[in-house]
C-alpha cells in the first residue's frame, strides 16, 4: 500500500511514495544531497589544483565535477525529464568516450566557478523532476528511480575517481581522516567453500547495473580463500624473498610489464633505513603491516598468488564466498545480510582515508566465513570483464558493453573511497591490468582436494 510523504531538500519540497513503510522518493533526494556534499568537499581547493592534470592516467579535477552534472543533465532531465538541454554546447566536452583523459587539459572545459554553477542548476531542475516522476511507471528509468540510481552511483564513482587523482597529486592536507576498530588475529587463514551450484548475478536489486544481469546459476568445485585480503606484512614478505626479480612468478606479459615498469613493490611504497614506507595524500608514513595491501596492478597481485602456492579467485568464486548463503538458498545483498553496511560491518565511504587493519569488522563475515569482502580495497579477481548469458544492454551500451572482452579484469568489493549505494555483493568493476593508482588489493584462493571436495 502506497501513501505519500514530503522531504524538503534545499528548498525543494520532495514528494514521495511509501514502499513498506520506507519513502523512496526521500531517500532518493538524500542520496543525491551526499554524494553532492562529497563531491564539493574533493573540489573544495584552490582553482590551480583543480585545473591541473596531475598524471595523464587521471582527468583534471574539475573536468571530473562538471562531468558530473552533464551526465545528470542528459539522464535526468533530457531523457527522463523531456527538459530542454540547458548547455547542449559542452556535451561534446565532457562526453567520456570522444576524449581520452590525457587530452582532457586541452579542452574549453567549464572552469571551477562555472563549474559549480552548472551543476547546482542542474541539481535543482534535477529535484523538480523527483518531484514530479511516478517511479511506479512501466518505463525502465522511471521505475524504482532506476535514473537516479544510475546518476548517484555514477557521482559517487567519479568521487573515488577524485580520490585516486588527489593521492596522486601529492597534495597534503586535501583529504579527511577517521577512526577505524582496531584488527585482530586468527589462526584460521582460510575458509572453505564446499562445492555446488550458486546464484550468481541479480534480477532483485532495482539499482544494479546491466553487467550484473540476469542472475544464473553457477556450479562450482569446492575451493578455498583467503579469509582476508592480502596483507601488507605478507606481501613485503614476498618483495623480500626477491618476488619482483624472481620471472618464476609471472606470467609472461606480467614479467614484461614489471620490466618495463621496473616495478619493485606497491605504487607510492619506498624503503629507508630497512623500513617501508609510503606516501598517502601527501603524507609519508611508514607502512602499516596490518592493514590489506592496496595500490597493486593485476600482475603484481598474480605473481604474489604464485608465489604463495595459491591463485587468484576467479569472480563466480568470489562472489560465491562473499553473498551466498548455503542454508536460505538464497544471495545477500551484502556478506552479513541485507541490512545497509554500519560502522561495525565494513569500512566504506571514506569513513577514513585508508584500509581498515585485518580482522577489524569479524561481524561482516560472510556465511563462509571470509571477512573484509566489502570495502577497503577493490580485490583483483582472475577473470575477464565478460556479460553473464542472457545479458542485455541498458540503458545504453558505453557503459559495460563496449568494454566486454580479454583487455580488462574484474575487481569486487569496493574500496575505502567507495560509498555503499555503488557497493554490493553483485556489484562488477573492472580495469586493465597494469592499473596501481585505483585503491586496489586482493585475496589468494586454491582448488580443494578430491579428499577435500
Amino acid at each position: 500500500m502506497n501513501d505519500v510523504g514530503e522531504h524538503t531538500v534545499r528548498g525543494h519540497t520532495v514528494r514521495g511514495h511509501t514502499v513498506r513503510g520506507h519513502n523512496v522518493k526521500e531517500h532518493i533526494a538524500a542520496q543525491l544531497a551526499a554524494v553532492r556534499s562529497r563531491s564539493l568537499a574533493y573540489t573544495d581547493a584552490e582553482d590551480d589544483l583543480l585545473v591541473r592534470q596531475h598524471s595523464a592516467l587521471m582527468s583534471p579535477l574539475v573536468w571530473d565535477l562538471a562531468h558530473v552534472g552533464n551526465y545528470e543533465e542528459l539522464w535526468v532531465l533530457r531523457e527522463t525529464g523531456g527538459i530542454t538541454p540547458l548547455r547542449p554546447e559542452i556535451d561534446d566536452l565532457y562526453d567520456a568516450f570522444k576524449h581520452p583523459r590525457r587530452d582532457r587539459p586541452s579542452l574549453p572545459i567549464l572552469g571551477p566557478a562555472e563549474a559549480r554553477r552548472y551543476i547546482s542548476g542542474v541539481r535543482g531542475r534535477v529535484l523538480d523532476v523527483l518531484d514530479a516522476v511516478d517511479l511506479n511507471d512501466p518505463d525502465p528509468l522511471r521505475r524504482d528511480g532506476f535514473v537516479f540510481g544510475l546518476v548517484i552511483q555514477h557521482e559517487h564513482q567519479h568521487d573515488e575517481t577524485m580520490l585516486a587523482t588527489l593521492q596522486l597529486s601529492g597534495q597534503p592536507g586535501l583529504v579527511t581522516e577517521g577512526e577505524l576498530p582496531s584488527g585482530r588475529t586468527t589462526g584460521a587463514e582460510e575458509v572453505f567453500v564446499p562445492g555446488g551450484p550458486f546464484l550468481m548475478g541479480t534480477d532483485l536489486l532495482p539499482w544494479a547495473y546491466d553487467n550484473e544481469r540476469p542472475a544464473h546459476r553457477v556450479d562450482l568445485p569446492g575451493y578455498w580463500i583467503d579469509r582476508f585480503p592480502v596483507g601488507n606484512g605478507a606481501y613485503a614478505a614476498f618483495i623480500e624473498d626477491g618476488g619482483y626479480d624472481d620471472p618464476r612468478w609471472w606470467s609472461a606479459r606480467g614479467w614484461q610489464w614489471r620490466q618495463e615498469s621496473r616495478a619493485f613493490a606497491p605504487l607510492f611504497w619506498t624503503r629507508e633505513g630497512g623500513t617501508w614506507w609510503r606516501t598517502r595524500f601527501g603524507r609519508m608514513e611508514p607502512v602499516p603491516m596490518d592493514e590489506p595491501v592496496q595500490h597493486v596492478c593485476w600482475y603484481e597481485a598474480d605473481a604474489y598468488a604464485r608465489w604463495a602456492g595459491k591463485r587468484l579467485p576467479s569472480e563466480a568464486e568470489w562472489e560465491k564466498a562473499c553473498g551466498w548463503d548455503p542454508e536460505a538458498d538464497r544471495a545477500r545483498k551484502y556478506p552479513w545480510g541485507d541490512d545497509d553496511p554500519g560502522p561495525g560491518l565494513a569500512n566504506l565511504g571514506h569513513r577514513a582515508a585508508r584500509p581498515a587493519p585485518l580482522g577489524a569488522f569479524p561481524s561482516g563475515a560472510g556465511a563462509y566465513g571470509a571477512e573484509q569482502m566489502i570495502g577497503d580495497v577493490w580485490e583483483w579477481t582472475s577473470s575477464w570483464f565478460l556479460p553473464y548469458p542472457g545479458f542485455r544492454s541498458f540503458p545504453y551500451p558505453e557503459y559495460s558493453e563496449v568494454f566486454f572482452g580479454r583487455e580488462y579484469r574484474v575487481l569486487r568489493g569496493g574500496s575505502w573511497a567507495a560509498d555503499p549505494a555503488a557497493v554490493r555483493t553483485t556489484f562488477r568493476n573492472w580495469d586493465y591490468p597494469i592499473r596501481r593508482q585505483i585503491f586496489s588489493g586482493f585475496r589468494c584462493a586454491r582448488s580443494a582436494s578430491a579428499e577435500e571436495a
